[in-house]
């Protein structure tokens, strides 16, 4: 493989050796150890008589086009003349006597690589040859290429030096490892399957340079397509994070050395994700967007064309089907798992590479526990490829409750399930048999939760991440308003973008806050109002996870956002029934208690929710930890008390009826 790359080595050297006599035979102290730093009264009448030349050189012989040198060259679009450029400034690195020469040569034992003057010379090239100059400018291919490095910048022309990078020098010795200076920046990548057919895509990237950009959605396949139609057109792949590459201390040189490694490997980039550079570094993605070579974007903006000076091929990238998606799990896990993936999966949107991650995940953990991968796993898989940015805007709950804590009439707990069953089979009903309705809406489902404060509106919520998988993410959207105009909106899209990163439920806490009904327009206020409720509307429109509304004054909703809702479920005060339930369920099974425990009684004489009641049977095991005993009616009667003055509400001696004597 480096056959031919020592030949012509060979032949450089034979130069060097002719031009090493030649000027032996002119120099009158050839062995002074001091040469180059100082001159002598000799030195300088040899120069004024006698100016370097070099013997003519040899005619080289043409550069095989399967070798990596010709390869190369002709990748680059090298002359004759840069490849032997080239072969003089590697000669150092190949051969470590050539530091010498090259210091003799210079007449400076502290330069120890080709001069651009001597490297023209050992080429046959005069100093003053336009043409030969202009192969060593910044716009030529050596330099352009980043084959080739003038150092030394504040020296006159002929005084730089000239190196190889030893990305282009391992290159040539037949060594692929990937420039290390890209380490920051690439993306790790892996084959995957079942992104699409990259056929079609393939033949557009079959020309020399191409830009194409794939818009995706949540849980697209937007870099694996990308990735596969490079290969199927005879291309590497090299991918690339444009977050990482926005944080680089120093991009253009990044960028630089991507588009060498890409020609040096025939590779084409793969950049994503397009939005983290869009909006705030659009001079750094314009910089990727001109380079020479096919360049595919995926990302979820729309296309801006100030992005780029030629218009990109826009492409819609695909979402993995849940068929595929159960297929591509089962592939990457490398085991059989008799599970039914399609269901376990389907309320997560997860990209090709996310898939094969979460199913990795997941073989961990079931290793961890010593037990075959179960539906847990799966799920914890998935849930581990969530991003972590909405947990900066939002808290996070690992849902530890099902459907047996909860206490709801039957009406509304079957409106829950039907929820639950939406947000698992949405991709089935808006993607394969295509009921998504116009208007630029999403795959999302949105639900209403109204009813008083304690009715069980977020535990609910929990309920149905659970039954789900998903984590449940809560946003006070209380401290979301902003006084400043613009600001509530900013931090809503911080929140929805971040949470389309994130397969979970969105729990929006005191909507009506932000969801309010519009009114007319009296002043400055009203009016700037209305434009929050204007942009929530089609933000929720287009957002595609599954996000639930919790009020405790459902009349305060504007109509606009009840219509627009899947589901509107109402949360009633819990009878006298649903109390007693609730009574024993919080006390729990562990809590001792005394005979003398009466909680029909309290079923029947007080009206509270069901977060009262969880609230007072934590007051009241208190009461029995302090005491060191079982919790008796007194003491829970006390805390009923304790509660009732939470509440502002009058504690009446008739409502307590016999068991009155033990109020304080």
């Amino acid at each position: 493989m480096t056959a031919e790359l020592l030949s012509r080595a060979r032949e450089m050297e034979l130069r060097i050796r002719r031009a090493v006599e030649a000027r032996r035979e002119v120099d009158p102290n050839p062995d002074d150890a001091f040469r180059g730093l100082y001159l002598t009264e000799e030195t300088v009448e040899r120069l004024l008589e006698a100016p370097r030349a070099f013997p003519p050189p040899e005619p080289s012989a043409p550069v095989s086009s399967a070798s990596r040198l010709g390869r190369l060259a002709g990748d680059f679009g090298l002359s004759a003349l840069d490849v032997d450029i080239l072969l003089i400034a590697l000669l150092p690195d190949l051969d470590d006597r050539f530091e010498a020469f090259y210091g003799y040569l210079n007449d400076d034992v502290t330069r120890r690589r080709p001069s651009a003057g001597l490297a023209l010379g050992l080429c046959g090239m005069p100093h003053a040859d336009r043409e030969a100059r202009a192969r060593l400018g910044e716009q030529a291919p050596l330099r352009a290429g980043g084959l080739l490095l003038v150092e030394d910048r504040d020296r006159p022309f002929l005084g730089r030096a000239l190196r190889v990078p030893d990305r282009v020098t391992a290159y040539l010795l037949g060594d692929d490892t990937p420039d290390p200076r890209l380490a920051d920046v690439r993306a790790p990548r892996e084959a995957i399957r079942g992104a699409g057919d990259p056929a079609p895509l393939a033949r557009f990237l079959s020309g020399p340079a191409a830009l194409v950009y794939l818009q995706e959605d949540q849980g697209g396949a937007g870099t694996a397509l990308a990735a596969s139609s490079l290969e199927a057109a005879g291309r590497a792949v090299l991918a690339v994070d444009l977050a990482r590459l926005a944080e680089d201390p120093a991009p253009a040189e990044a960028v630089r050395c991507l588009l060498r490694e890409a020609r040096l490997t025939s590779a084409g980039l793969v950049c994503a994700p397009l939005d983290a550079v869009a909006r705030e570094r659009p001079g750094l993605l314009r910089a990727v967007t001109d380079l020479p070579l096919p360049v595919l974007l995926v990302g979820r903006l729309p296309w801006d064309a100030s992005w780029s000076t030629a218009p990109p091929l826009l492409v819609r990238a695909p979402r993995v089907t849940p068929e595929t998606r159960a297929a591509l799990w089962r592939e990457s896990a490398g085991e059989d798992v008799p599970l039914p993936l399609e269901d376990l999966l389907s309320p997560f949107l997860l990209t090709p590479e996310q898939i094969v991650r979460s199913a990795k995940a997941a073989i961990q953990k079931a290793r961890l526990d010593a037990k075959p991968v179960d539906a847990d796993h799966v799920r914890q898989g998935a849930r581990a490829q969530n991003a972590a940015g909405l947990d900066r805007l939002a808290r996070r709950i690992e849902p530890t409750v099902g459907w047996h804590d909860l206490v709801l009439p039957p009406d509304t707990e079957t409106q829950l399930r039907e929820l639950t069953s939406r947000a698992r089979h949405r991709d089935h009903v808006l993607g394969t048999w295509s009921m998504r309705p116009g208007g630029g809406r999403g795959r999302g489902v949105a639900a209403l939760f109204a009813g008083d404060s304690g009715t069980g509106k977020t535990m609910s919520a929990e309920v149905i991440a659970a039954d789900l998988g998903l984590d449940l993410y809560t946003v006070d959207l209380a401290t979301v308003i902003d006084k400043y105009v613009g600001e509530t909106e900013k931090n809503l899209e911080r929140i929805f973008t971040e949470a389309a990163g994130v397969n979970g439920v969105l729990l929006f806490d005191e909507a009506d806050a932000v969801f309010g009904k519009r009114s007319d327009v009296k002043d400055a206020h009203d009016r700037y109002a209305n434009v929050e409720s204007a942009y929530l509307l089609q933000r929720m429109e287009s957002f595609d996870g599954l996000a639930i509304l919790a009020t405790n004054l459902r009349a305060n909703l504007d109509d606009a956002f009840t219509r627009r809702l899947d589901l509107v479920i109402d949360f009633p005060v819990p009878d006298a029934p649903q109390r007693l339930l609730l009574w024993d369920r919080t006390l729990g099974p562990q809590l001792p208690r005394a005979t003398d425990l009466d909680l029909p009684f309290c079923a029947e004489a007080f009206e509270l929710s069901g977060g009262n009641i969880r609230s007072i049977a934590v007051t009241a095991a208190y009461l029995a930890a302090e005491a060191g005993g079982p919790l008796t009616m007194r003491m829970l009667i006390h805390a009923i008390q304790r509660e009732y003055q939470k509440l502002g509400r009058l504690t009446l001696p008739s409502e307590f009826g016999s068991y009155s004597v033990f109020l304080n």
